[in-house]
């Protein structure tokens, strides 16, 4: 049961931080009137008609500039990690670094040895 709502937490999660401009569009959508009336800029100057855009471009701007700075905040992390994994000191073992040798001589016949590859003539 706790595997399951916690596997519904994070889909939700998810989808919540990819839609966010869906979300800020609805709320501006629901609260149109009260927004125009209240937190708008321009609420004194009617002639401009805003209705509010002024606040929706806003968020939107608050929106793009908080996802950008959380992408360079996960950006600075990948790049902090593996500069501390990078950091370690890496043994071998003397096994390892045994040469071995293989039992095929891989040399070239001497006829060949001029020789220029040249793909096959058609007709």
């Amino acid at each position: 049961m706790l595997q399951r709502f916690t596997a519904y937490l994070l889909i939700i999660s998810l989808v919540t931080v990819n839609f966010s401009r869906f979300f800020i569009y609805a709320g501006f959508e629901l609260n149109r009137n009260y927004i125009a009336t209240k937190l708008c800029e321009n609420r004194n100057k009617p002639w401009m008609h805003c209705d509010g855009k002024c606040y929706f471009a806003k968020k939107i701007k608050q929106a793009e500039e908080k996802q950008a700075s959380d992408e360079r905040q996960s950006q600075k992390s990948l790049f902090q990690e593996v500069y501390v994994a990078s950091s370690t000191d890496i043994k071998f073992h003397s096994s390892l670094l045994q040469i071995i040798e293989t039992p095929c001589k891989c040399t070239l016949p001497l006829n060949r040895v001029g020789a220029v590859f040249h793909p096959p003539q058609l007709g």
